[in-house]
Order: structure tokens, then C-alpha cells, then sequence
């Protein structure tokens, strides 16, 4: 990471075992990752920062080319009056529209099916002795 060597790293452990001494080396060492973990923490946050500002900013640039993608469809192919949405349009009335459909007629000659008899009522529960 910073370009330290495992014999460079050895002889920082050992010049740390004689200066601050066995007997607080590992308080020592358990302040200084307290500290690398604070460093780490306070990292991710300003990089989750700065990612959540690009987002933004590319989000505002979609919704701009949007709208301006919009505004030229809507100069080319303009409607009469306001523009609407398309549900809240009326619906079209033809004479076809306007009549229910026919229904069809029965045939006396052909085979009537019975009706399927209705599904069983649910059965309580019953106590066991």
C-alpha cells in the first residue's frame, strides 16, 4: 500500500518493542487501529459523498436532455388544445361501441352440459378424544 517492505515493516515492530515495551505494545496497537478504522471510516464517508454528488449531477443531466428530447417531440407532432394524457382522453364512440354485442342463440338440437356442482363446504375441525 504505501511501498513498505516485510523487512522494513520487521524492524518498525521491533524498534516499537524496545521504545514503547512489551507490556503496552498491544494498548498501543489496538489505539492505532482505533485510529486506521476512524481514518478508513471517515474515507469511505467523504467517497460515498462525492459518489452521491456525481449521481446527482447525472441524474440532473438525464432529466434535462429528457425534457429537452420531450419539448422537440412535442413541436413536431403538436395536438390540438393542451396536451393530455392518453387515459384522460374520451374514448371514441362508434356505432359498433354504442350496441352491446349479440349474444348467441342456443341450439335446441346440440348436447347441454350440466353445471359443475359447487365445491364442498369446509369442514371444521374436529377434537380428537
Amino acid at each position: 500500500m504505501f511501498g513498505v517492505d516485510s523487512s522494513e515493516l520487521l524492524i518498525v515492530a521491533l524498534v516499537a518493542l524496545v521504545v514503547i515495551g512489551p507490556k503496552d505494545l498491544p494498548r498501543v496497537m489496538r489505539v492505532v487501529g482505533q485510529w486506521v478504522g476512524r481514518a478508513r471510516g471517515m474515507a469511505r464517508h467523504f467517497r460515498s459523498g462525492i459518489d452521491e454528488m456525481i449521481r446527482q449531477s447525472e441524474l440532473e443531466e438525464m432529466e434535462k436532455k429528457w425534457r429537452e428530447e420531450n419539448d422537440r417531440i412535442m413541436r413536431e407532432h403538436p395536438i390540438a388544445g393542451e396536451w393530455a394524457p392518453v387515459d384522460a382522453l374520451p374514448a371514441p364512440v362508434t356505432p359498433e361501441s354504442a350496441e352491446p354485442p349479440p349474444t348467441p342463440a342456443l341450439d335446441p338440437d346440440q348436447e347441454q352440459l350440466p353445471l359443475p356442482e359447487p365445491p364442498p363446504p369446509h369442514e371444521t375441525r374436529r377434537e380428537l378424544p
